[in-house]
């Protein structure tokens, strides 16, 4: 085992690309974003873990032959696999609060803005778009009691082309908008596995200001993971910045 330690780099190295290329590779274009998170959970924590156990098998191998160059590279290749491995480690320690399974989050549940150009038919959508109703309501209230419409000082218009920029701004692609009716209807993605959701936004006027309404819908998963609330609180905090 002389060149533990180059194996256990080119192990870290080969495995760091391939765990990369399961977080973004459907921003790629290489794959759906199911397939990636698919990748994901059902190899990520093992190459962490064959990276770790590389490394630190290199890191003693060379520490009891006194061999300075490969007991770095086995020590770098060991905290890199550790470094994967935090959040199972984090995970495991402190499980984190599970998600509801609701994915589609309204500011008004009453009355949620409804989608009038994206439909069923858009891409790669398991999830429907038609709102679930008073249970729905009933699961996001005891899950982000949080979650209302913004009220701002501005006039309907400028609160439009200010909802506008915060969504450019955000990286979102602006399917539809309507200046008239000041309402937009725009997709997002996550920044890892590169999942689409779908939100319409709505400015309504009102006696001393405006009044922003925001709906946020995952296309494919049961539970968002707390993605579209997350995403509605940052719209709304970038606006008022």
């Amino acid at each position: 085992m002389k060149h533990a330690g180059i194996i256990a780099i080119l192990v870290a190295v080969g495995g760091a690309v391939g765990m990369t290329l399961m977080l973004f590779g459907a921003r790629l274009g290489l794959w759906a974003p199911l397939t990636g998170f698919g990748l994901y959970r059902a190899y990520f924590n093992p190459l962490s873990a064959i990276i770790t156990c590389a490394g630190l098998i290199a890191f003693i191998i060379h520490l009891v032959r006194k061999e300075k160059g490969g007991t770095i590279a086995g020590g770098m290749a060991t905290l890199l696999g550790l470094a994967f491995l935090t959040p199972l480690i984090l995970g495991t320690l402190n499980p984190p609060l599970r998600s509801p399974p609701i994915h589609d989050i309204s500011t008004d549940t009453l009355n949620p803005p409804a989608f009038e150009v994206l439909d069923e038919t858009r891409p790669g959508a398991s999830n429907t778009l038609v709102y679930g109703g008073p249970e729905l309501a009933e699961a996001q209230a005891v899950a982000y009691p949080d979650i209302a419409p913004l009220e701002v000082d501005l006039s309907a218009d400028a609160a439009y082309q200010r909802a506008l920029a915060v969504a450019k701004e955000m990286g979102w692609e602006i399917i539809v908008s309507d200046a008239a009716r000041r309402r937009f209807e725009a997709t997002a993605h996550t920044p890892v596995f590169h999942f689409a959701d779908d939100v319409v936004v709505v400015v309504t006027p009102r006696e001393d200001g405006s009044h922003v309404d925001m709906r946020s819908v995952s296309r494919v998963g049961r539970s968002d993971q707390g993605v579209n609330a997350a995403r509605i609180r940052a719209f709304q905090q970038k606006f008022r910045d």
